[in-house]
C-alpha cells in the first residue's frame, strides 16, 4: 500500500501538467500566428514588443499567472508532504485548488470573460489561504 503522504503530491503533479499544457498551447498559437502574419522572431525580443505584435496574448498571460500565486501552492504541498500531515482535508483543498486553476486557465485561454476569471481566481486564492492557515496551525501546534 502506498504511503498516504505521497497522495498530496498528485495535485502538485496536476498543476505541473497544467503549466506544461498551457506552455504547449502558447507555443502552438504563437508560432502559428507568427507564421500566418509573417512576423519576424526578432519582434519578440522583449515582452513589450511581443505584446504589440500579437493579436492574442491569452496563453502567455495565463502562463504568467501560473507562476504567480500557484508558487505558494507548490510550497504548501511540499510543506504538507515534508511534515507528513496529509489527510482528507488537505487532499480535498489541494484538488479543489487544482480544479479552480484549471477552470481559470480554460476561461482565460478560451472566451476570457474577466469577471468569470476573477471569481474563479478569487475562490482559488481563498482555498490557497485555507491551506496555508491550516499549515500554520499544524506548525504552531507542533512548537
Amino acid at each position: 500500500m502506498p504511503d498516504k503522504d505521497l497522495f498530496i503530491l498528485l495535485p502538485l503533479l496536476a498543476m505541473v501538467a497544467l503549466t506544461f499544457i498551457v506552455y504547449m498551447m502558447l507555443y502552438r498559437t504563437r508560432v502559428g500566428e507568427m507564421r500566418r502574419r509573417r512576423i519576424h522572431p526578432q519582434k519578440f525580443a522583449t515582452r513589450q514588443s511581443a505584446s504589440g505584435q500579437l493579436e492574442n496574448t491569452s496563453n502567455s498571460d495565463n502562463l504568467i499567472n501560473l507562476f504567480e500565486l500557484p508558487v505558494l501552492f507548490y510550497l504548501a504541498v511540499i510543506v504538507i508532504w515534508q511534515l507528513q500531515v496529509t489527510d482528507t482535508l488537505y487532499l480535498a483543498l489541494a484538488w479543489i485548488y487544482v480544479a479552480l486553476r484549471v477552470s481559470h486557465s480554460i476561461i482565460h485561454i478560451t472566451y476570457n470573460r474577466v469577471l468569470h476569471r476573477f471569481y474563479v481566481h478569487l475562490i482559488s486564492n481563498g482555498v490557497l489561504l485555507l491551506l496555508w492557515l491550516r499549515i500554520g496551525v499544524e506548525i504552531f501546534a507542533a512548537l
